[in-house]
């Protein structure tokens, strides 16, 4: 007999479990509990639970069939997880750790590949495989919970995958991570390449997370050449959807701004990314490139990134670099992957 895997599921589906075994609702929140918040792997380990229950328990239902493939623990902290399922096919994601900050981030993934094909991207050049289910989601926040014994506070899906193309398991995935993890909705990102037709069904949801918009280029032609999804998005489109974005749920979204040296780092695209977010109600986040061995892209100096993010703040927007974590462990994203799997 197949058993019910346990992580993912919510309250009332763990309670038809326990009515099945004719336990009390009140295991099923213990169960709930040693789940997300304690973050066991094995039913084993649910010591409140009585011996004969937890057989009882493990002859129909497992906590988890994910695996860990591969790991990598950064000097900073930062440690990438290569996760595998049940079918062998893998995904990144990663713990984000952040000095004086109480904060604890994971990175994760929404889809195996990506059908986008960003040029600076290593997860792009497999190619899309599959969606991942709400369920392998939230999967990969307890594969840091259960390695580290540390409670996740801030998720961001900014790993492998488009997440508006697999909204309704995204969307499930946030439900999750607020009600199960008690991770408040405002520190959920969600970080589209602009598929602008989703963007108000992002908004219906009303989930509350933070919309991310992963711009990278103040003009069609130099974004055309990084991210071909632009030439069925392009950025009037996408910038116009944002605005009824901010109309639907009042709230701010965040640019993503990738700086690549001698092609997106240049003073005049930077008054270019000024005159074209002059009207959109935005954050701006600046990251510095982390190069990948698929392409020839570089990192800007740190004093023509601090030039760049000059001219933005002068314009009156809320300017921030992203941190770099991770660099000396492929933090890039595919990169892990792509060492371990293609082996």
């Amino acid at each position: 007999m197949e058993k019910t895997v346990l992580a993912g599921l919510r309250l009332d589906e763990i309670e038809k479990i326990t009515d099945e075994l004719k336990a009390s609702k009140f295991r099923a929140k213990q169960i709930h509990n040693w789940i997300y918040v304690k973050s066991v792997a094995d039913i084993s380990q649910m010591t409140d639970l009585s011996l004969k229950f937890r057989e009882q328990l493990e002859e129909i239902a497992t906590v988890t069939e994910t695996k860990i493939k591969k790991k990598q623990v950064s000097s900073d902290g930062t440690i990438k997880y290569l996760v595998e399922y049940p079918d062998g096919e893998c995904v990144e994601t990663v713990l984000m750790r952040f000095d004086n900050r109480a904060n604890l981030t994971a990175c994760v993934s929404s889809q195996v590949g990506c059908a986008v094909n960003c040029s600076f991207c290593a997860t792009g050049k497999r190619g899309f495989i599959r969606n991942l289910t709400y369920k392998e989601i939230v999967e990969q926040v307890l594969t840091i919970q259960r390695d580290t014994g540390l409670k996740v506070t801030n998720v961001v899906f900014m790993g492998q995958g488009e997440p508006l193309l697999n909204l309704e398991n995204v969307n499930k995935a946030i439900e999750l991570l607020n009600t199960s993890f008690q991770i408040g909705a405002r520190r959920i990102t969600v970080s589209t390449s602009g598929i602008a037709t989703k963007i108000a069904d992002f908004a219906k949801a009303n989930n509350q997370s933070t919309l991310a918009w992963s711009l990278h280029a103040p003009t069609n032609e130099i974004r055309n050449k990084i991210m071909p999804i632009n030439k069925k998005y392009p950025i009037e489109e996408v910038k116009k959807a944002l605005n009824k974005y901010f109309e639907i749920a009042g709230r701010r979204i965040t640019i993503e701004y990738l700086l690549i040296k001698d092609l997106t780092d240049t003073l005049e695209c930077a008054k270019k990314l000024v005159e074209l977010l002059k009207d959109v109600k935005c954050n701006i986040n600046l990251i510095p490139y982390n190069p990948v061995v698929e392409n020839d892209y570089k990192k800007p100096s740190n004093n023509e990134i601090m030039k760049f993010k000059y001219i933005l703040e002068h314009s009156g927007k809320k300017v921030t670099i992203r941190l770099e974590r991770g660099a000396d462990i492929d933090a890039a994203c595919g990169q892990l992957r792509g060492k371990v799997v293609e082996k």
